[in-house]
């Protein structure tokens, strides 16, 4: 599996942003797709996931109601809509891959993509 996220930038805080994962493979139905944030000093974190598959979504606490995960299967690509955004969610955000394992822990992440930096200045 192969995964190339972007959209990352710098916005206000109350801005939005949308990130994508183009992700490549012949056996992406067997993942979830998690978007992951590392923030300087901190260890990743769960953000959001969605089953390959099944297109169940899991988030975080503290972006529910704020950020919205979903794939496009046609175009092979997962999404990580981001509205009304705040300085914390400032971080280096990564999309991985997992099979099994739990999946709000970054160690269960079988591939990764490169991190897209998302600055939110107040």
């Amino acid at each position: 599996v192969q995964l190339q996220a972007s959209g990352g930038g710098l916005v206000q805080a109350g801005g939005s942003l949308r990130l994508s994962c183009a992700a490549s493979g012949r056996t992406l139905s067997r993942y979830v797709i998690g978007w992951l944030r590392q923030a300087p000093g901190k260890e990743r974190e769960f953000v959001a996931g969605i089953g390959w598959s099944s297109g169940m979504t899991y988030y975080k606490d503290s972006v529910k109601g704020r950020f919205t995960i979903s794939r496009d299967n046609a175009e092979n690509t997962v999404y990580l809509q981001m509205n009304s955004l705040k300085p914390e969610d400032t971080a280096v955000y990564y999309c991985g891959a997992c099979s099994r394992g739990i999946l709000t822990a970054s160690s269960s992440y079988e591939y990764w993509g490169q991190g897209t930096l998302v600055t939110v200045s107040s």
